[in-house]
């Protein structure tokens, strides 16, 4: 059963294409950038931001459950320090957060926008291939003919296709969870500079 499965795979690549195998390993690239957001990009806490940020004023040692939770941890910390200026600080401190928060959306928006093109590219080749035949005559050559393009040109637009759909939805996806989190790490930094600028007018 799984040679049978493996067989047909491989003869469904080998339909497509030198064109099918860079978007296979599109797909492997794909699938392993989602399914790292999906276990990284975690906010943490369900509470609102200001009811958290009250939690860890009152208990600095909550434990830590995620991207928001971590920031504002750290901003605590950087409050009740107060050492020096605390927007440098907060950004210093928020830098690492932000770009593990960012980690591989770009790779994911790359594949999606690239594997139709690619697949559109084999399309390309599949039609030339079948005109090239039709001018020499080998319709039902083989090694190629009319059948073969056109395969060719099906199996590419196919799978192009198939990678660019789902990761679009899924990404769009973890990049809505992602722009929260911005927002309210953003909403954080504004919460504790307008509090160090009244504590400094005072």
């Amino acid at each position: 059963m799984i040679y049978e499965l493996w067989t047909d795979w491989i003869s469904y690549l080998t339909q497509g294409g030198f064109i099918m195998w860079p978007l296979v390993l599109g797909t492997i690239i794909l699938w392993y950038a989602i399914g790292y957001r999906f276990m990284y990009l975690k906010r943490g806490s369900d509470l609102h931001l200001h009811s958290l940020i009250h939690q860890y004023e009152k208990n600095p040692d909550t434990p830590v459950k995620g991207w928001v939770d971590n920031a504002v941890a750290k901003a605590v910390n950087i409050r009740r320090s107060n050492k020096g200026e605390i927007k440098r600080l907060l950004e210093d401190e928020f830098f690492p957060i932000l770009e593990a928060i960012n980690r591989h959306s770009i790779v994911i928006r790359v594949i999606v926008l690239v594997a139709p093109l690619a697949g559109l590219l084999g399309t390309v080749v599949g039609m030339i291939e079948m005109f090239d035949s039709l001018g020499s005559q080998t319709f039902y050559s083989q090694s190629g003919g009319v059948a073969n393009g056109i395969s060719k040109a099906l199996f590419t637009t196919q799978m192009g296709l198939v990678i660019a759909i789902p990761g679009m939805i899924i990404g769009r996806f973890l990049e809505r969870k992602e722009n929260r989190m911005k927002d309210e790490i953003a909403q954080l930094k504004d919460y504790y500079n307008a509090g160090y600028l009244e504590r400094g007018m005072k």
